[in-house]
């Protein structure tokens, strides 16, 4: 089978760079041939075999109507329509599997595919295709927004959605305007949707109705044998807001004698040093994230925007440690509540400090949910690339079928 995988970025970036890297290899040695397209950039590490790309457009900054010759091509590219082009005449790709395309390669490449007659594949890393700013969250004012799901967008230009600029705003609702009227989603073949919360939400719009499929991301299978678990409570991931930082940092004043250890970066940052119980130890990865992890009480995941899949909680309890986790977008999917964890109400101080509380107390039940977690599956990269397989041939199948 011949699969081209597109994504803007082609250098480890990302959870969609990420995705598109280990899928494809693990494609490539189960004997498939898979080929790349996205942006040049010296970075690359996977690309295509007649080195077609689209130029490299950056979109997060100096972004402004004086310099902006071309916001056009931010909406739709010709040129990256004329490189896929060239691309697909050379590679013959039995499948097309789109991720992250936005503003850099955009939907434009669609018509180019349907021309082809080449079945297409969406994962849907985020909320791209239902929000302008592809995150349901109105970032300037730290709050949960689904407004466009309606199908009307000026929501994007009145709150300013992207990055806080009135220009970006503008160009990210005239995209989503463009391709409602164009109606050129209908072209999406079925959308991979991490969550069923996702599912839910991209199919408000009537054309991605019934092409949606679930699949929770894959991870790696682990061997995590029995590791005594330390005396702190663990949050690891970006110090922001809508991360739910500023209310476990309330809850971390009001517990003085449990000691919680930060893990990451991120703008909330320097609020942790002024906690007595709470050890800043920064971004880490790798052997000394696993260890951190293996010898926590329990971890915390209290989000308080809608998070898709999350790779922090679904880890943890790989590894045989119980999550207490906000009650909100993907979450809920992956925690067994008072099986595997416990959930609460998000954004709810007080539930999250009882939460807190009573698990840190009573180690029999955590030692229960922590058996627990070790008994819970998420699909490997095998398994999950297998169900891929089988979608990608139904796919093929029903275009030869017409």
């Amino acid at each position: 089978m011949r699969i081209l995988m597109v994504n803007k970025f082609l250098y480890p970036n990302g959870g969609s760079e990420t995705y598109i890297m280990r899928l494809g290899q693990w494609l490539s040695q189960q004997g498939h041939r898979v080929e790349y397209f996205g942006m040049e950039d010296e970075r690359n590490t996977v690309g295509n075999s007649w080195g077609l790309y689209t130029s490299n457009r950056e979109f997060r900054s100096g972004l402004s109507l004086s310099k902006v010759i071309y916001p056009f091509a931010i909406i739709y590219s010709v040129q990256a329509r004329n490189k896929i082009r060239k691309l697909i005449r050379e590679f013959r790709p039995d499948v097309v599997h789109l991720n992250n395309i936005n503003f850099q390669i955009t939907p434009s490449i669609l018509y180019e595919i349907k021309k082809a007659k080449i079945p297409v594949v969406w994962t849907a890393h985020d909320y791209q295709l239902v929000c302008p700013n592809h995150s349901l969250y109105v970032h300037q004012e730290k709050r949960i927004c689904t407004a466009c799901l309606s199908g009307k967008y000026s929501g994007c230009l009145k709150y300013k959605c992207l990055h806080g600029s009135t220009v970006k705003s503008l160009i990210a609702m005239l995209e989503s305007i463009l391709y409602k009227w164009l109606g050129t989603y209908k072209i999406v073949d079925k959308v991979i949707c991490p969550s069923r919360f996702i599912k839910e939400k991209l199919e408000t719009r009537p054309e991605l109705c019934g092409k949606c499929t679930v699949l929770h991301n894959f991870i790696d299978q682990v061997e995590a044998g029995e590791i005594p678990h330390g005396d702190y409570v663990l949050y690891f991931g970006r110090f922001d807001k809508e991360k739910g930082i500023e209310t476990l940092l309330s809850v971390c004043r009001e517990l003085p004698d449990i000691p919680f250890v930060f893990a990451g970066s991120g703008p909330l940052g320097d609020a942790l040093s002024t906690i007595d119980n709470v050890k800043n130890v920064g971004f880490q990865s790798g052997e000394d994230l696993k260890d951190l992890i293996c010898h926590a009480r329990f971890t915390i995941y209290p989000s308080e925007w809608y998070e898709n899949c999350p790779f922090s909680v679904m880890e943890s309890q790989m590894y045989g440690v119980p999550v207490i986790g906000a009650d909100i977008g993907g979450i809920p999917e992956l925690i067994k509540d008072k099986e595997t964890g416990l959930l609460f109400k998000n954004g709810d101080k007080a539930a999250l400090k009882k939460a807190v509380y009573s698990l840190y107390h009573q180690p029999q039940l955590r030692d229960t949910y922590a058996k627990n977690c070790l008994q819970t599956e998420f699909d490997t990269l095998d398994i999950y690339g297998g169900k891929l397989l089988e979608l990608y041939t139904s796919l093929i199948s029903r275009k030869g079928d017409k």
